[in-house]
């Protein structure tokens, strides 16, 4: 296998599954347009369109190639037109969320992603709610998340921003970069492995595109300014695979401050809680007012923060109605307001009992 194949991440694995595909070509994602994909293969790049056997048979957005999904098309040359794409392999990793404007879509932002680099700069674009969203949704995709603090240069107090992210980041690595030196990305190559793929994410502005730039070692990807309200503006307008010159691909993303949860890991994002939550009185605990919560006592006892709390409430609700229709969610409310009397039918059952012996 050639070094083109290995950094697009043709391993054996994949390569054994495309062989069940008889008298097709195996090609990855490297580029999304509106009804087209470009397709890298061992030799080059196609452009290529699903089949319309794909289209009929595909139930959801999600199900449509994304890039950095492994397919099979038909030819890995475009003389006698776009080539078609027919099958998507497995995928080992998933990064989505919830498509905007709708209500049940998933949006794949990239597939058999090994490493996500979470982006967040240390000047106004600080939020560690938005961090732990995008720890969660990182843990499930089956990637490894790693936080990336951009823009240190900019930051009068790191000690105190890197214990606050050590509080919530559990078990992730941290590396800070700084876009004033040349060598500021350098930490980062240490998680790029020849035939793995990485993917940055993050918000407009934090310096994505400057990281991948210095990763490339030229400027492949365009970058801009920040507004006058220290917000960046989009600079990078859809995803992208790259292969790196020393080894590996990289996919970079559109700025994403919003990140609608389709499902997340809570487990792994929030640990520390779902710790605590097994020494609650109640299996059923909401961490809310019951007696004996150790989650709510460990805020009284200063262990964790009531902020951190509210938001692992918020991700834990949405995360529960995600897919439900607005009857199916009312009832979901309904059955988690009477969870701690035994539910809504020994609710009924009990005011029936009440009933009846006024009526006697």
């Amino acid at each position: 296998m050639d070094i083109r194949a290995r950094d697009l991440g043709f391993t054996e694995r994949v390569v054994k599954e495309s062989a069940r595909c008889s008298g097709l070509v195996l090609g990855r994602v490297v580029a999304q347009y509106r009804e087209l994909y470009r397709v890298a293969t061992e030799h080059r790049d196609v452009l290529a369109e699903v089949s319309g056997k794909f289209r009929f048979t595909s139930a959801a957005l999600a199900d449509y190639p994304a890039v950095g999904d492994f397919v099979m098309i038909d030819r890995d040359e475009g003389r006698a037109g776009n080539a078609v794409i027919h099958h998507v392999l497995a995928r080992r990793s998933v990064f989505a969320r919830r498509a905007a404007g709708t209500a049940h879509n998933v949006q794949v932002i990239a597939a058999n992603i090994d490493t996500v680099f979470i982006c967040m700069s240390l000047n106004n674009d600080f939020n560690l709610r938005r961090l732990e969203r995008y720890l969660s949704i990182t843990w499930d995709s089956g990637a490894t998340p790693v936080v990336v603090l951009t823009k240190s240069d900019l930051c009068d107090v790191l000690p105190d921003r890197l214990l606050e992210i050590k509080q919530v980041a559990l078990g992730v690595d941290v590396i800070v970069t700084t876009s004033m030196t040349k060598d500021g990305h350098v930490a980062i190559l240490d998680y790029i492995r020849t035939g793995q793929t990485v993917a940055f994410v993050g918000s407009s502005g934090v310096g994505k595109s400057t990281l991948i730039n210095h990763l490339l070692g030229a400027d492949v990807i365009p970058t801009r300014e920040l507004r006058g309200d220290d917000r960046g503006r989009h600079a990078t307008t859809r995803r992208e695979l790259i292969t790196i010159p020393s080894g590996g691909a990289v996919i970079d993303t559109p700025g994403m401050r919003e990140l609608g949860l389709e499902s997340a890991d809570l487990a792994r994002a929030f640990s520390d809680i779902e710790g605590l939550a097994s020494g609650c009185k109640f299996r059923d605990c909401t961490h809310e007012a019951e007696p004996g919560c150790a989650v709510t006592q460990a805020i009284d006892d200063a262990g964790i923060s009531a902020s951190r709390l509210a938001s692992y409430r918020k991700l834990k609700r949405e995360a529960t109605y995600e897919g439900l229709d607005s009857r199916q969610i009312e009832s979901q409310k309904v059955h988690e307001m009477y969870s701690s009397h035994g539910g809504i039918k020994n609710v009924r059952a009990l005011k029936k009992s009440r009933q009846d012996r006024e009526q006697k």
